[in-house]
C-alpha cells in the first residue's frame, strides 16, 4: 500500500482501516495527512492502552475483583493497534495485511460486543442487584466471553465467500447497529430504575455516567461506518469513508477512556472540578458587583 484510497471492492470493507489507499498522484498531500493521523492514532492509542492495563493490572494485584469484560476489551484493542502498526509499516506485503486484517476485523467486532457486555452488567446492577449478586459468577462471564469472540468468526466467516460486496457491507451494517437499541435501553433502564435502587450514590452517578460514556462513544465512533454500510450512494462519499475509517481506529483510545471513567472516584471528582469551577465564578461575579 504505498498510498492511500477508500477501495470499495476490498474484503477490508468490513474493517475501514485498510479501505484507505490510493494510487492517485493528485492525493500526495491527502494521503500524506492520513498518514500522519494513522501515526498520530498508533501512539495514542498505545501510550492510553497500556496506562489502562497497568491500571487495570494494579487493581486486580490489590486483591480486586477482576473485570473480565474489561480485559477481553483491552485484548481485542491491542490486537487491533498492532494490526494498524503492522499496515502502516508492511504497505507493499498485502498477503500478512489481509490476513491480519481479518484477525483485527473480529478483534473490532468482538470489542464492541464487550461494550454491550459492560453496558448490560451496569444496568444489571442497578435495575436487578439482587439478582445480579447471586447469578454472577466467574464461569458465566468466561461463557459469555467465549460468545462474544466466537460470534464475530461466524460473521466473517461469510465474507471469505461472498463476492457480493454490497451484501458484505450491509451484514457488517447490520451487525454495528444492532447494539444501538441495547445501550439505549440499559440507559432508559438504569434511569427509571434509579430512585428505587438501593445502590450508593456515588455508584449510581458512576454507573450512569459509563452508560452515557459507551452511547457516546458508540454514536461517535461507529455511527459514521454503519450509515457507510448500510447505503450505497454513501459509499461513493469520499469524504465519509475517510471519517468512518479514522474514527474507528480511535476505538481503542475511547475504549481507555472509558475504562478511565469506570474507575472509583473518577466521576466524582470530575463533578466536584466543575462545582468548584461554577463556585469560583459566581464569586467572581459577585465580587465584582
Amino acid at each position: 500500500m504505498e498510498d492511500f484510497y477508500i477501495n470499495n471492492t476490498s474484503l477490508a470493507n468490513s474493517y475501514n482501516y485498510s479501505n484507505i489507499t490510493s494510487n492517485n498522484k493528485d492525493n500526495k498531500e491527502v494521503n500524506f495527512n492520513l498518514r500522519v493521523i494513522f501515526y498520530i492514532i498508533i501512539c495514542i492509542g498505545l501510550l492510553f492502552t497500556l496506562m489502562a492495563i497497568y491500571a487495570l493490572y494494579s487493581q486486580v494485584r490489590n486483591d480486586h475483583v477482576a473485570p473480565i469484560y474489561v480485559i477481553n476489551l483491552f485484548i481485542s484493542d491491542l490486537i487491533q493497534l498492532c494490526y494498524l502498526i503492522v499496515w502502516v509499516a508492511l504497505r507493499g506485503d498485502q498477503k500478512i495485511v489481509q490476513i491480519l486484517e481479518l484477525i483485527a476485523g473480529c478483534c473490532l467486532l468482538a470489542s464492541v460486543g464487550f461494550m454491550v457486555c459492560i453496558a448490560l452488567e451496569r444496568y444489571l446492577v442497578i435495575a436487578f442487584p439482587l439478582w445480579y449478586r447471586f447469578r454472577r459468577t466467574i464461569k458465566t462471564s468466561v461463557v459469555v466471553c467465549v460468545v462474544v469472540w466466537v460470534i464475530p468468526l461466524f460473521v466473517k466467516l461469510p465474507f471469505i465467500f461472498l463476492d457480493d460486496f454490497n451484501v458484505k457491507f450491509i451484514i457488517f451494517g447490520v451487525f454495528l447497529l444492532f447494539p444501538f437499541p441495547l445501550l439505549i435501553f440499559f440507559l432508559g433502564g438504569t434511569l427509571k430504575a434509579l430512585s428505587a435502587s438501593r445502590v450508593p450514590s456515588d455508584e449510581k452517578r458512576r454507573i450512569v455516567g459509563v452508560l452515557v460514556l459507551v452511547l457516546l462513544i458508540y454514536t461517535l465512533l461507529f455511527l459514521p461506518s454503519i450509515i457507510r454500510s448500510l447505503t450505497e450512494e454513501t459509499r461513493r462519499c469520499f469524504t465519509l469513508n475517510i471519517v468512518s475509517s479514522v474514527f474507528l481506529c480511535l476505538n481503542p483510545f475511547a475504549d481507555a477512556v472509558l475504562y478511565v471513567f469506570m474507575r472509583k472516584g473518577t466521576i466524582d471528582k470530575l463533578l466536584a472540578s466543575v462545582c468548584c469551577c461554577r463556585m469560583n465564578s459566581n464569586d467572581i461575579s459577585s465580587s465584582s458587583v
